[in-house]
């Protein structure tokens, strides 16, 4: 069996909250890493960073993934570097807090370019390459959100569902080529996701670093539904219908 340290991990998101937590993660045991994000100034500062604690070697390729055919320059990007990816991690994504006739059209717009076209160009083109290989493992972020629908968090909540329906039919037409995809729910983490909302961090909040732990246990243990969450894992049996008005009366700003 090949040593695990001799897996291209590529992760997308890889500059802050949980896409870092995974770059650390894959670099304590010593793979080398591709991190991507649309920053170059936040990939340089991490790339450095996971460089002198780690000594791994670490690739920077900065991505805005909600340009079109962002997916394909991206992965263009990579094959002209000689890189084989092992392990994809779609990570990137964000989300949208407001009701849907206040919120800008074209920052909806790059929301689900984000979380739906680029995650699934990049499982088609890595899938692919990963297929020929007889191996590979896929991690696709999704949400504790998949799993009902959110008022004035709609968009963001459906690309999330997307995610995860999208994952687990992969996840069945992958094994076929020797190739794992497994699906990360994370629930509240205590990341910019809020701060950028501009809703406030729940209390109950997972620390990023140890959903990160988690999910990568999980992935080498291709568990398809990864939820780390206790509380996520309780709440995901209470009926939709309670759970609407819940967010409905969390996520509401008049």
């Amino acid at each position: 069996m090949r040593d695990v340290r001799d897996y291209v991990v590529l992760i997308t998101g890889a500059t802050s909250g949980i896409g870092l937590s995974m770059a650390k993660v894959f670099a304590q045991r010593g793979n080398t890493l591709i991190i991507t994000a649309s920053d170059q100034q936040r990939l340089n500062i991490t790339k450095r960073a996971l460089q002198k604690a780690y000594h791994v070697s670490v690739e920077a390729i900065c991505q805005d993934l909600s340009e079109p055919d962002a997916a394909r320059k991206l992965y263009q990007k990579i094959k002209e570097k000689k890189y084989m990816v092992n392990i994809l991690v779609n990570n990137a994504g964000f989300g949208l807090v407001g009701s849907e006739k206040d919120l800008k059209l074209e920052q909806e717009e790059k929301m689900l370019a984000v979380n739906i076209t680029a995650l699934t160009q990049l499982c088609h083109l890595f899938l692919k390459d990963m297929s020929h290989q007889k191996e590979g493992k896929i991690l696709n972020v999704a949400s504790t959100g998949a799993f009902q629908p959110g008022p004035y968090t709609a968009a963001y909540f459906a690309s999330k569902s997307y995610v995860a329906s999208f994952s687990r039919a992969l996840r069945v037409e992958a094994q076929e080529y020797g190739v794992q995809v497994c699906t990360l729910y994370p629930g509240s983490t205590r990341t910019a996701f809020f701060e950028k909302t501009g809703t406030r961090t729940p209390i109950w909040a997972m620390n990023p670093d140890k959903v990160a732990r988690i999910a990568y246990v999980k992935l080498w243990e291709n568990e398809g539904t990864i939820m780390p969450g206790i509380i996520d894992r309780i709440v995901r049996w209470i009926p939709s219908e309670i759970k609407i008005r819940f967010i409905a009366k969390m996520k509401h700003r008049k």
